[in-house]
This record gives structure tokens, C-alpha cells and sequence, in this order.
């Protein structure tokens, strides 16, 4: 009686089961992972506090879901200064220049994050539908 003989596994199976674990791996921390500032993980912004006094709010960074009333004015290096209507008070928001490609119109509701610079101003982090 012959004896059969042993099957090892094939390299190209293992390399193949490989090379998906790796790219299952790499796929789920890349969906998966929250971005560095999540709705989350930011504060919303107080709004009464930030009228009475802008520059004890300074460095931070805070979340605001309004509606865009108005554009104000828009600089190609700096960005476009828009109002937006949060919580029943306008306030002006630099969108900065890195956002220039997004389109931003009157009356659409958007989610800023935005950081209290050392002037007070609103400056955005971060522009997205809420």
C-alpha cells in the first residue's frame, strides 16, 4: 500500500491570509477610530459667556451648530468671515482659508469647531454638517 503524502500548507495561502489580517487590521483602526476632535470630545461653546467676555475663553476649542445668516467679508489668505445665528445670538466665525473649497451658503445648518484665538475671534477647525 502506498503512502500518500503529507500536504503542507501553500506559501501563497499563508502570504494571502496575511495580507488580509494586515489589511483588516489596518481598515478597522482607519473607519473606526474617532478623528482628533469628535462632537464628542469637544464642549459646546457657551454663547452668553463668549459675548460677555471673548478673551477668557482664549486657546480653547469649542463645538457650534448654527445657521449661516450672512457673509461679511473674505480674504483669499485669511479665509471668509461669515455670521452664523447660534443660539438665538449672531456671532462671526473666520472660516480660515483651508476651508475656501467648501461651500458654505446662507441659511445652511453647520457644525463648527472652532478655536477662541488670542484676539477672541472664532477660528475654524473644522466645518461639517451636523
Amino acid at each position: 500500500m502506498a503512502r500518500r503524502k503529507k500536504s503542507s500548507p501553500q506559501p501563497l495561502l499563508i502570504v494571502l491570509v496575511a495580507v488580509l489580517v494586515v489589511a483588516a487590521f489596518l481598515g478597522s483602526r482607519f473607519f473606526l477610530s474617532p478623528g482628533p476632535e469628535t462632537k464628542s470630545s469637544v464642549p459646546a461653546l457657551d454663547v452668553p459667556a463668549y459675548m460677555e467676555n471673548a478673551n477668557s475663553l482664549r486657546g480653547n476649542v469649542f463645538q457650534a451648530t448654527g445657521v449661516v445668516s450672512d457673509a461679511l467679508a473674505w480674504s483669499p489668505s485669511s479665509g471668509r468671515l461669515i455670521a452664523v445665528e447660534v443660539a438665538d445670538e449672531t456671532l462671526p466665525i473666520l472660516v480660515t482659508a483651508e476651508f475656501n473649497a467648501t461651500n458654505i451658503q446662507k441659511g445652511q445648518k453647520l457644525l463648527f469647531v472652532v478655536e477662541v484665538d488670542e484676539n477672541g475671534i472664532l477660528k475654524t477647525k473644522k466645518v461639517s454638517q451636523p
